[in-house]
């Protein structure tokens, strides 16, 4: 299997804009939180998160994404169980998730955006941010209305975590890496 540096490559290669880096960057730390939640493979876990969108710049269309990111991974030798939750995380290609690494990943991704976009909109960005200041700007269909709500129960419920508990702990893992996702450290 690749190690982190090379999938972190290959990531760079694929992704030039920095928002949909930083998309990756905050589901990585997601799923980095997850990954030490459910005592898994934090590297494994990692790399899942940054490569899930690897190809969406340059393949956006439904027939492509994520297809042709998932065939450069293959052939690239990562293992299936990274592929499927890839799959799996666009609802579209009718992929089961059935791993909790693919369960994890789509439970994260949509929320992961819709976190940073509340980020964006608070003067402290991701520091002091709390489930109450996400579930308020949930309610506001308005706001970031590209980002599906019902994604973000189904993945909630999916992970049997109450949803407050689930915003909080992608929250966590985004915060660990703030820098790295365009926001100042918290404190």
């Amino acid at each position: 299997m690749p190690s982190y540096d090379e999938a972190l490559s290959l990531f760079h290669e694929w992704t030039l804009s920095d928002s949909l880096r930083r998309h990756a960057y905050a589901v990585e730390a997601a799923m980095a939180f997850y990954a030490r939640h459910f005592g898994e493979d934090e590297q494994l876990w990692r790399m899942t998160g940054l490569l899930h969108d690897m190809d969406y710049e340059r393949h956006q269309s439904l027939e492509e994404h994520p297809h042709v990111g998932v065939g450069v991974l293959r052939e690239a030798g990562y293992p299936e169980e990274v592929l499927e939750a890839i799959m799996g995380h666009a609802p579209h290609t009718g992929t089961a998730r059935e791993t909790l690494l693919a369960k994890t990943l789509f439970a994260v991704d949509e929320l992961a955006g819709f976190v940073t976009a509340v980020a964006y909109v608070r003067p402290t960005g991701l520091d002091g941010m709390n489930p109450k200041s996400v579930t308020k700007k949930l309610k506001d269909k308005a706001f970031a209305a590209a980002v599906s709500r019902d994604d973000i129960r189904e993945g909630a419920e999916a992970l049997g975590i109450e949803l407050n508990q689930h915003i909080a702990n992608v929250i966590s893992g985004m915060q660990a890496d703030a820098t790295r996702i365009g926001f100042p450290p918290s404190e």
